[in-house]
């Protein structure tokens, strides 16, 4: 009974059973790996391409205001148009290694798109509005924030007087 018994086969116990572990871990993990990838991959695409949207809505609302104006030499005109062909290089596919765009930089790209949005921002004088919807950084207010905040504000001055008086236009009127 005890002649066909492998002592060997128990030295390696452990290890067989490691190794079982050990490849149904990563098949599992690889799966699980792939499918959280996706979702974080399509959650940052959708905020890079709505930043992406902004500056492009941005810069062509402006290039139609200079289009209107007339004015076909200026500094902020020459950063709208930049902006806008850089803005069309940026990848509209998922890059692959068979494509010859796969040496393509997007980090360095993105940049290069949101120092020309600030370049355009500095040249018309408005401030810029960086965006970034997964930012934590820019939560949103609620109503309440907002209503305790004005409550605990110093009341500002008024840049209009309006004068209610006898006769005023504004009689009967309520603002």
């Amino acid at each position: 009974m005890f002649e066909n018994f492998d002592l060997e086969s128990l030295v390696n116990l452990e290890q067989s059973f490691y190794d079982a572990g050990y490849s149904d871990g990563f098949g599992h993990g690889r799966i699980h790996g792939l499918i959280e990838g996706r979702a974080l991959g399509r959650e940052k695409g959708f905020e890079m391409w709505e930043e992406l949207g902004y500056y492009e809505g941005f810069a062509l609302m402006w290039q139609a205001v200079y289009a209107s104006q007339g004015k076909e030499d200026d500094r902020a005109l020459h950063h709208i148009k930049h902006l806008l062909e850089l803005i069309s290089q940026f990848p509209r596919v998922n890059p692959s290694s068979s494509h010859a765009s796969s040496d393509l930089d997007i980090p360095k790209l993105f940049r290069q798109i949101r120092s020309r949005y600030k370049a355009l921002c500095s040249s018309l004088g408005v401030r810029p509005s960086l965006r970034a919807s997964g930012d934590a950084q820019h939560k949103e207010r609620t109503l309440e924030d907002e209503l305790d905040d004005a409550a605990n504000s110093k009341p500002k001055k008024s840049v209009w007087n309006l004068e209610r008086g006898p006769g005023s236009e504004l009689e009967g009127m309520s603002f």
